[in-house]
């Protein structure tokens, strides 16, 4: 078998299995409770938290844990829309952003907030001045994914936080959940109040994330119970998954530095090999674009039988994101970035991840070629 189809989730580690396991087996008390074995469970989450906090460069105290990147994503947009209404209701997206942005984004226009949705280049990529142009008096927010998770390109994250700087009452979101492991993140060089990650994009579990909310930024939690994690996520504790996280991030972040170089040989080396095919289009662009991510459209041949044609010879990729894949419609980011409709509706994402190698590539290029021409011929008049 070959994974291809890490952007929708990465193997965990079998360390980070090991982890899970000791955990919820032997430190299954409850943080919150006032026992030793309440108490042991809470040294274990407040090292992931030093750990992760450590790994990002921030404050432990600044660190919030969740359930995934969707949680984050909602609790960092809404959150902040609830806290800070009074001082307006505008607030600036791209038109590229991730189901858990975009969705939470028309559920807040629902309750009369406005939303600017800044258009992207043929590179899939929004301007700083364009983010500067659509700020008005009312302006609450700017969120901005890190690294688009269809075709891998990476937004000018540092550019615009250097300019929000200048406009203190604005807060400056980040989804990273698909940078973490592949692209630098510095959230306090570039001036990021709130970082949303999810652990199973980096090798973790499902079903579990983090907030890096700074210092001094206050947001209305979207549950209520318990008031765990200062009050900003009641609930229950997640602590051998965040524990879990802790370490796959650490074995990411260690791996990183030669991993990306790796991931960087491999996606040359699809896209040199892919560039030979007839009639099909490279949609990622070569400059700033993420190491792990290439996505490409077949013409006049639909993207689900592609896939599983694939996939009957052991090797796995994916049409848009994991959360819109079934919805059968045109790549929205594709569409945004000038892509034709057929096009956009024929999209095929190869996402890779640390553990892949070139013997790999040079097999899934093969295939790809092979199934191409099977595909061809069936379907000529």
């Amino acid at each position: 078998m070959i994974y291809f189809d890490n952007s929708a989730t990465t193997k965990p580690y079998r360390e980070v299995l090991d982890s899970y396991v000791k955990v919820a087996g032997e430190y299954y008390g409850n943080p919150s409770s006032l026992h030793s074995y309440g108490g042991q469970a809470e040294k274990l989450l407040s090292h992931a938290r030093e750990q992760i906090a450590k790994l990002l460069g921030v404050k432990a105290s600044e660190i919030y844990f969740t359930s995934g990147g969707t949680e984050s994503n909602n609790l960092a947009i809404k959150g902040t829309a609830l806290t800070y209404h009074n001082r307006g209701r505008h607030i600036i997206t791209t038109s590229v952003e991730h189901p858990s942005v975009s969705d939470a984004m028309e559920q807040l226009e629902l309750q009369g907030f406005e939303i600017t949705y800044l258009p992207v280049d043929e590179a899939g990529r929004i301007s700083v001045s364009a983010v500067e142009r659509a700020i008005r008096k009312d302006t609450i927010l700017v969120s901005v994914m890190h690294v688009n998770n269809e075709v891998g390109t990476i937004q000018p994250i540092k550019e615009i936080g250097t300019m929000l700087s200048r406009y203190p009452s604005i807060l400056y979101h980040v989804d990273a959940v698909q940078a973490v492991g592949k692209v630098p993140i510095h959230i306090a060089e570039n001036h990021i109040d709130l970082l949303s990650i999810s652990g199973h994009k980096f090798h973790g579990l499902k079903g579990t994330g983090a907030l890096f909310l700074r210092e001094g930024v206050r947001l209305t939690p979207l549950f209520n119970g318990g008031q765990q994690e200062k009050n900003i996520r009641s609930g229950t504790e997640n602590v051998p998954g965040v524990v879990a996280m802790a370490k796959a991030l650490r074995l990411t972040m260690n791996k990183s530095e030669t991993g990306i170089a790796e991931m960087r040989n491999i996606q040359r080396l699809l896209r040199s090999g892919l560039s030979c095919i007839e009639d099909i289009q490279i949609n990622t662009p070569i400059e700033n674009a993420a190491p792990h991510i290439l996505n490409f459209s077949l013409r006049g041949i639909r993207s689900e039988v592609f896939i599983h044609s694939l996939e009957q010879q052991g090797i796995y990729v994916s049409t848009t994101s994991a959360c819109s894949s079934k919805r059968k419609s045109a790549s929205k980011t594709l569409l945004a970035m000038g892509v034709s409709e057929e096009l956009a509706e024929s999209g095929i994402r190869i996402s890779l991840s640390l553990e892949n190698n070139e013997d790999e590539a040079r097999i899934v290029l093969e295939a790809i070629k092979k199934t191409v021409n099977q595909l061809r011929k069936v379907m000529k008049p």
